[in-house]
């Protein structure tokens, strides 16, 4: 029978689901370590052990398992302290348990791992173990009375059965309030205490006698981190640590990019408590807002990129993943928002005429990065056409910088298409001879695909007079919704900028 311990959490309402997380031990032991598993029900086969880093879990070894069911796993160095598990043969089922002492026993039956297992040698398994029995009995009873509270039609039963319910998961916190305070020296106590929410008390009153309606948010998040110890890097190896930094980064955090910076580097500075887990943080937020899809976010991972990598304090980065950070970071701060845009001098259409996208006269200037033979650009081109002839007389313009290194098929679409708004491109002429043309241009606009991270089109910046980026990555209808209130016109109805039917962009030929 499979067991998936971390539903039970979900059952009784005690915020962090991870069962997972309810483990036991103490430091890093100083020997080697031997761990001994009799499971009834497999013979002659092999099992796996798996550990956690962060949520996820990873397979570490692998042991036979002999006729007997028995599966030792032992080495010469100790395993760093954390919540493991034994993964059956046929992956139909795992146990989870603590490492910290250097040695155990455990025995249980394959069909009934958590009520048939036997303990010996490690008080934190133990004490974990009846806490899993327990919640699992709370967990049935709280399952049945859910099961009669949604067939029952009357709400004065309904209301009996809410109040049963709240006393089983007060059961269960005082349960956990009691290993934390009979246990303070095991792992699972330092867990339980870390994983807890904080109580928030009745807001006080404002100088005019009204409550204040931000002090619960104000005290839930101040008080949130309180039981986390951030020295204890064995919290790295549970699913605790991250649940927590990340509820408290991503959604007790406005997402907004100064507001995650400040607390980032609050959760930094705790973090250096221990360099284990200062790594997990600065390598999880530095992800997080990397691989955003959120616009503005760029502006988190080159903050972390430049306090914590180039500073020197990722000593876990060799120096080929420090110059890939490097670049990254030295590409994307350029292009952040409130920066000025990078300029662009460029030919236009007839291969004569220069043109300076910061001598460009208009109140917003429309940034668009195209390929004439891109899908998606063949379905905003024109969409961008029609929001251009509504916003020109109000001072926009498009300044369109074509992608291709080839020119004819660009110039023949702007011919076709009447597309009247300022197209510039570096045509091959430019590219073959770029010595002979720098007088006129910059490098940075010859090289504006890797000036602009242009790895896809159609891309769009929306610059305002003084050529500062004020959005990024915007759909039409994105740019109408926020130009109209801008310029006091109404935006479309919903759909008017919509593409009509989905098409895949084309990748850019850019060598980054």
């Amino acid at each position: 029978m499979k067991k998936k311990l971390g539903l039970i959490a979900t059952f009784l309402f005690v915020g962090l689901s991870v069962i997972y997380a309810l483990d036991g031990g103490k430091k890093d032991t100083k020997e080697g370590y031997k761990y001994t598993f009799k499971i009834k029900g497999i013979k002659d086969t092999i099992c796996y052990m798996a550990g956690y880093y962060g949520p996820k879990q990873y397979y570490k070894d692998t042991a036979e398992v002999n006729a007997e069911g028995i599966c030792i796993f032992e080495g010469d160095k100790p395993l760093p302290g954390g919540i493991y598990s034994i993964v059956l043969p046929d992956k139909s089922g795992y146990f989870e348990f603590i490492i910290n002492e250097p040695s155990f026993y455990m025995e249980t039956e394959k069909d009934n791992l958590i009520e048939a297992m036997k303990i010996k040698g490690s008080k934190e398994n133990q004490v974990f173990y009846d806490y899993l029995r327990f919640i699992n009995k709370k967990a049935q009873q709280s399952q049945e009375i859910k099961n009669k509270m949604n067939a029952e039609k009357d709400e004065a039963k309904k209301e009996a059965y809410k109040k049963e319910l709240e006393r089983i998961d007060q059961e269960v916190k005082n349960y956990k309030l009691r290993i934390i305070n009979e246990h303070p020296d095991l792992f699972i106590a330092k867990m339980f205490k870390a994983s807890r929410e904080p109580e928030v008390p009745e807001a006080p009153l404002l100088p005019d006698g009204s409550k204040d309606s931000t002090f619960a948010y104000r005290y839930y998040k101040s008080h949130y981190l309180d039981g986390v110890d951030f020295s204890d890097n064995r919290l790295v190896r549970t699913p605790i640590l991250h649940n927590k930094v990340s509820y408290y980064i991503e959604k007790l955090t406005p997402q907004i990019p100064d507001s995650i910076i400040k607390e980032a580097d609050y959760l930094v500075e705790k973090a250096r408590a221990d360099k284990e887990v200062f790594k997990y943080v600065v390598h999880y937020i530095t992800n997080t807002y990397e691989r955003s899809k959120i616009m503005g976010m760029d502006a988190v991972f080159v903050h972390m990129a430049k306090k914590y990598y180039l500073s020197g304090d990722a000593y876990w980065v060799d120096s080929t993943q420090l110059a890939k950070i490097k670049d990254r970071a030295e590409t994307l701060e350029p292009l952040l928002i409130g920066k000025r845009a990078p300029n662009i001098i460029l030919q236009d259409t007839t291969e004569k005429n220069w043109v300076n996208l910061y001598q460009v006269p208009a109140k917003y200037t429309i940034l668009y990065f195209w390929d004439s033979g891109c899908g998606h650009c063949k379905k905003t081109t024109p969409l961008l056409k029609k929001l251009y002839e509504k916003y020109k007389p109000l001072g926009v313009e498009v300044f369109a910088v074509g992608t291709e290194f080839e020119t004819d098929d660009w110039k023949k679409y702007i011919r076709e298409h009447n597309l009247n708004w300022i197209n510039v491109s570096d045509n091959p002429e430019i590219n073959k001879n770029a010595v002979k043309y720098i007088k006129y241009t910059t490098l940075e606009s010859l090289n504006f695909r890797s000036t602009y991270d242009i790895f896809a089109t159609p891309q769009v910046y929306l610059l305002d007079q003084d050529k500062k980026i004020l959005a990024k990555r915007l759909s039409v209808s994105q740019l109408d919704a926020y130009l109209a209130p801008k310029l006091g016109v109404q935006p479309d109805p919903e759909g008017t900028y919509e593409p009509k039917e989905p098409a895949k962009g084309k990748k850019s030929k850019a060598k980054h």
